[in-house]
């Protein structure tokens, strides 16, 4: 306790000067500082013999010779000697703290539908799937050191932007994502199956899929739970998101004769295998019935898959003592030659 509050006294004075830290090894040592203030003032209380005039008015207003101050001085010297050999056994010392950071990211495959339904204008600003994106987007921005790639889809599936770690270039592939780019029509199980020929030569040890549907899978060769077994084979790990609001929503409809019109369609999501195909892979299943539920899903996901970052902080020290040994033995050393030489007293 005592010795805390020592160095940190010590490191809130000296530290500034060091550039660094500044903290004794052996505390302790400092109780010796007291003491030898202590023999010192003892020592000139008891010091020398006396002389009895009967009138002191002659040398009363003499002055002192540069000599006898300097012998008055002489006793300072051991002072400070003992004084510096007490800090020195107190071993002090400076040091930089330095920090070696290691990071273990995680890959992450975001797998979108883009089909046509997407275009439902249930979630601001304007559509699902403009929604899905910009959340998308937050979610990249705010990840760190983890592979991000992008996987689209409706009847086919294709590679948008391979693991990257360059979020600009996977931002500009997710802004340049549009409806009608594919195909139409829902193909979940290729989907995911895609996206696991992408993660399946990773060598993170975390590895995450991240699917957004708003349908029931109606196309593609591949069976959407068989592909969730296989993710579970591969160790990978799968979120998925059922977007739309409950019961029906508003799809713009382009007519030849009247332009795009709004037809109410009711919003069907296969929950049940969305929901299947999370447990198997050891993930977990949502639901975003607005914009501001699935920033919220997202948020949830980033905090279930954080990036491991490990920080060992160690402190390079530079031993002091040797100075203070120095300066206090010289300072003995000068107080035993100047005792016995130029300042030698007379029995």
């Amino acid at each position: 306790m005592i010795a805390d509050f020592i160095n940190k006294a010590a490191n809130a004075l000296f530290g500034p000067l060091v550039g660094g830290i500044f903290e004794f090894a052996s505390p302790v040592w400092l109780l010796l500082v007291p003491l030898a203030v202590a023999l010192f003032i003892w020592r000139r209380k008891r010091r020398g013999g006396s002389l009895k005039y009967s009138n002191i008015g002659l040398v009363r207003g003499a002055k002192i010779s540069g000599r006898a101050a300097a012998f008055a001085a002489l006793a300072w010297l051991e002072l400070f000697g003992l004084v510096f050999l007490s800090i020195a056994a107190a071993r002090p010392r400076s040091g930089s703290i330095r920090e070696e950071t290691f990071t273990e990211g995680i890959d992450i495959m975001l797998v979108l539908d883009i089909s046509s339904s997407m275009r439902a204008e249930d979630f601001k600003p304007k559509n699902r799937i403009e929604a899905a994106k910009l959340v998308a987007a937050d979610f990249i921005q705010a990840r760190a050191n983890d592979r991000i790639g992008l996987v689209v889809f409706a009847a086919k599936a294709f590679t948008q932007c391979p693991l990257t770690l360059d979020y600009g270039v996977l931002l500009d592939f997710l802004k340049g994502v549009q409806i009608g780019q594919i195909e139409d029509g829902t193909a979940i199980g290729t989907a995911i199956a895609t996206g696991l020929n992408r993660l399946r030569d990773s060598t993170s040890k975390s590895k995450v899929m991240i699917l957004l549907t708003d349908g029931i899978n109606n196309r593609g060769q591949v069976d959407p739970i068989t592909a969730a077994q296989a993710a579970r084979a591969l160790g990978i790990r799968i979120y998925t998101i059922g977007a739309g609001r409950r019961g029906y929503a508003l799809y713009p409809v382009d007519d030849p004769f009247f332009g795009t019109r709004h037809v109410r369609m009711p919003v069907e999501i296969d929950e049940q295998s969305l929901t299947r195909i999370a447990e198997l892979s050891g993930g977990k299943y949502f639901r975003a019935t607005d914009t501001e539920s699935l920033r919220k899903i997202y948020e949830e996901i980033d905090k279930l898959e954080k990036t491991k970052i490990e920080v060992h902080h160690f402190t390079r020290y530079r031993e002091l003592f040797p100075i203070f040994i120095l300066i206090g033995a010289l300072l003995l050393l000068l107080d035993i030659l100047l005792s016995n030489t130029i300042f030698r007293k007379l029995p």
